[in-house]
């Protein structure tokens, strides 16, 4: 990973600590689901939706102090939804971030209500004055993630994870895939957007550029998932090939071939803002190692 895009995740985790503590250091919360909440949210993580939040939100100069508000909620429901998936109901994994999963930390009763608070807190977040003085940032900040986030975004998309009957075509696939990762990863690059009050134009430009490194993350995952080793991801291998993904129906090498037409497609989106950084993260992101 080059200096500067690793200064980038490194700059990124560290700021959005306090953060996430600030608000779930809630003395109202009972010990025990405070305790699983804080453990899951604070057990590693690369961070990559905030860090795609922050890369966005500095092209328009908007304040760290909001997009660090943003990536902290975005960081909420993305650990809401791995608590969850983790569960023995979804895909019954032990192990998340090379740390035991919330629920064999802490029972499977405690791991979902851990999961259903972090939800709601990630919109307390974006409701927060904290998060933008104007009231519509807010409103269209919380518009978009409860969309995304919900049964037409990434929970619907883990349906479709949960359902291979359903998944029996290309297309079919893509679909599921830009639900369960595309969604989020779209909301991460546009809510810097919205942050700055820009066009309806960037926008969709910065939306569009989610979804695809949303799939081109998506796709190198599955990848690792069967070429790649539990020391490096943290999580057990092997455990999505029964899932009807792209990988299993494109096969390793036509889904490599892919992985380049998405890099050329983001690097062609991103052409008019001349960021480096951009081209950086999609390398990264179609060749990273875990």
């Amino acid at each position: 990973m080059p200096a500067h895009l690793n200064a980038l995740f490194d700059e990124t985790k560290r700021a959005i600590k306090p953060v996430l503590q600030r608000y779930l250091a809630n003395p109202d919360i009972p010990q025990p689901l405070q305790e699983a909440m804080m453990a899951s949210v604070q057990n590693g993580g690369k961070r990559l939706r905030p860090v795609l939040t922050r890369a966005c939100a500095n092209l328009f100069g908007v304040p760290d102090a909001q997009t660090d508000q943003v990536g902290a909620a975005i960081e909420m429901v993305h650990c809401y939804s791995l608590i969850h998936d983790d569960l023995p109901a979804m895909d019954n994994a032990d192990m998340r971030r090379g740390q035991p999963s919330c629920w064999r930390q802490f029972g499977e009763a405690t791991a979902i209500l851990a999961g259903d608070s972090l939800l709601p807190l990630a919109f307390q977040i974006l409701a927060d004055e904290a998060t933008h003085p104007v009231a519509n940032v807010r409103l269209s900040l919380i518009q978009a993630l409860s969309q995304d986030a919900g049964a037409a975004g990434m929970a619907g998309g883990q349906m479709l994870d949960l359902s291979p009957h359903l998944i029996n075509s290309i297309e079919q696939a893509t679909t599921m895939q830009n639900l369960k990762t595309g969604c989020l990863m779209a909301f991460a690059c546009e809510a810097g957007v919205i942050l700055a009050q820009a066009s309806q134009e960037d926008r969709q430009r910065f939306r569009q550029f989610g979804f695809l490194f949303g799939l081109a993350y998506q796709i190198r995952d599955d990848l690792l998932d069967s070429e790649g080793s539990i020391q490096d991801l943290g999580k057990p291998i092997g455990m999505d090939t029964h899932k009807r993904s792209l990988v299993a129906l494109f096969g390793h090498s036509e889904s490599k071939r892919y992985l380049a037409s998405l890099h050329e497609k983001m690097s062609h989106l991103m052409e008019p803002y001349a960021q480096l950084l951009f081209e950086d993260l999609i390398v990264w992101a179609t060749t990273r190692k875990g």
